[in-house]
């Protein structure tokens, strides 16, 4: 292709999308490049057999384990990426999330940046994707330079009493923040309808704060904005010198076609970026672009979750969980030296869904329909930070497909965190028994199959010799070439990574502006 751009990005989601909203008011011409298409309206977005026992929407991507076991990896190719179907809980990362921490299992590395840094930029990512909370409930927390654009997501009335019955307990549950488009005030001018479609199913009504509401469509009819849907990026070329990505080679249509920019930022997720690069090898750069330190594709980290449903003989009507989380526990707990983890809620358990999944729940009473036990349902998502390992890596094969060995970490940790839940739960009515791990990705791999949270592979640091990626997210090898999704890294802390991959790629942005002006 002759056309030349001043910026091509690779991937539209948290990253990418985010990038291209904050680059375009600049008039510069940017190319947005999707491998998939728009996620299509339709009543399955909001159907559990479809979203969760069929899979839709997951892509048909292979990839192989460490042992070259092929697996069906959890990873979604739409316009606004891995967003379309996450859970828009937007967590900002814990100030000491920026320093060194040391786990059970290892060292969770300082970032090159600290909180204090990323503040501004969290701030502005938050009234970007209006994210609902309520600053101060939360000790964990650090400072703020603005509240939160939206008021917090009321409870419904059986999650308002499991959190009084916590801060009875001594504990001190927030509420979680969110993004959706949710007016509670004027609930008739609101987009979202606060249904219980929202966490793992796409929305409908388009009233989830993901990357392509949100940042991609906005853009559609500027004149300087060009995006590409079907369009795989499978290499980039580079001059003679190695220093400057001078080709964009995409498969679309059947066809080869190659683009040309100024500068390049990949966004296509911690795997897949770090995939391109490695199969973007040259005689300057034999271990795979940017790749001198011997550190693309290592420490990939997407934590260490469990899915936990509890019952309890009180019924659950609550439509719209997601509303609370707990962080007592995040760097510790009474007689335990090591950081335990994140709780939150997670979507409502449907029959339909459980019917699938098959989960250990519906042995507890079994003259119980799987819809009473549904009904009875509390569920609860558990994150614990995963440490950045070398060898959980990705490599490429012959064919340039992904291999991903990977071996979890901190489980002594993710342990301790559910003996916890199922204390505090002591408190809620609910006992212990009655609390079991929940089968939330039916009979696929877990935990490798799992990638909602992958980072790492390119992790940015003041060092080239250990890093990949400086402060600003340009490769230390080359000129032109910028990583701007959760491959940068270091560590991933122990909540949702996608408020601090917007807030990044919002400051990446300004500093290409500034480059460009």
């Amino acid at each position: 292709m002759s056309e030349h751009y001043d910026v091509i990005i690779v991937g539209s989601g948290a990253g990418g999308g985010t990038l291209a909203h904050t680059l375009a008011p600049s008039g510069k011409r940017i190319l947005l490049l999707e491998r998939g298409d728009f996620l299509p309206r339709e009543t399955d977005n909001w159907d559990p057999k479809p979203v969760f026992v069929e899979g839709k929407y997951i892509s048909k991507d292979t990839w192989f384990d460490g042992a070259g076991q092929p697996f069906q990896p959890q990873v979604h190719y739409f316009v606004g990426g891995a967003t379309k179907l996450y859970g828009a809980a937007l967590y900002r990362l814990r100030p000491r999330d920026f320093t060194e921490l040391r786990h059970v299992d290892g060292i969770s590395p300082a970032w090159p940046l600290s909180y204090d840094d990323f503040e501004p930029w969290y701030t502005r990512a938050e009234r970007l994707y209006q994210v609902h909370g309520n600053a101060g409930e939360d000790p964990t927390e650090g400072p703020r330079s603005a509240p939160y654009p939206w008021p917090a997501v009321s409870h419904e009335p059986r999650i308002q009493q499991i959190s009084d019955d916590l801060v009875k307990g001594g504990y001190h549950p927030f509420h979680a923040p969110c993004g959706i488009m949710l007016d509670e005030a004027q609930r008739s001018r609101s987009t979202c309808i606060r249904c219980a479609w929202c966490d793992g199913y796409p929305c409908l009504v388009h009233a989830k704060s993901d990357a392509e509401v949100i940042a991609v469509r906005p853009l559609l009819d500027r004149e300087n904005v060009t995006l590409l849907t079907g369009a795989e990026v499978t290499k980039l070329e580079t001059d003679e010198s190695g220093r400057t990505v001078t080709g964009v080679v995409v498969s679309r249509d059947g066809t080869q076609e190659v683009y040309r920019a100024d500068i390049v930022a990949v966004s296509a997720g911690a795997a897949n970026s770090a995939k391109l690069l490695l199969n973007s090898a040259t005689d300057r750069h034999p271990g795979g672009l940017a790749n001198g330190s011997d550190q693309v594709g290592r420490n990939y980290m997407f934590h260490n979750c469990k899915a936990v449903v509890a019952l309890s003989k009180e019924s659950n009507d609550t439509v719209f969980q997601k509303t609370l989380g707990i962080n007592d526990f995040y760097f510790g707990a009474k007689d335990y030296e090591w950081p335990v983890g994140n709780i939150q809620m997670i979507g409502k358990s449907n029959a339909e869904a459980m019917r699938g999944e098959k989960p250990k729940a519906t042995m507890l009473a079994p003259e119980w329909t799987l819809s009473d036990v549904a009904k009875h349902a509390v569920d609860f998502w558990l994150t614990t930070e995963d440490v950045p390992m070398p060898g959980n890596r990705v490599t490429t094969d012959g064919n340039g497909d992904i291999h991903l060995a990977y071996t979890m970490t901190n489980n002594a940790e993710a342990d301790r965190l559910y003996a916890e839940l199922k204390k505090i739960l002591n408190h809620t009515g609910m006992a212990e028994h009655h609390v079991l791990r929940k089968n939330f990705y039916m009979d696929m791999s877990i935990p490798l199959a799992g990638c909602a949270h992958q980072a790492g592979t390119c992790r940015f640091g003041s060092d080239p010799a250990t890093s990949v990626l400086d402060v600003n997210c340009k490769a230390h090898e080359l000129d032109n070439l910028y990583v701007v999704d959760t491959s940068f890294f270091p560590s991933i802390g122990a909540v949702n990574p996608a408020l601090t991959a917007m807030a990044n790629a919002i400051r990446v942005g300004e500093h290409l502006l500034g480059r460009m002006s």
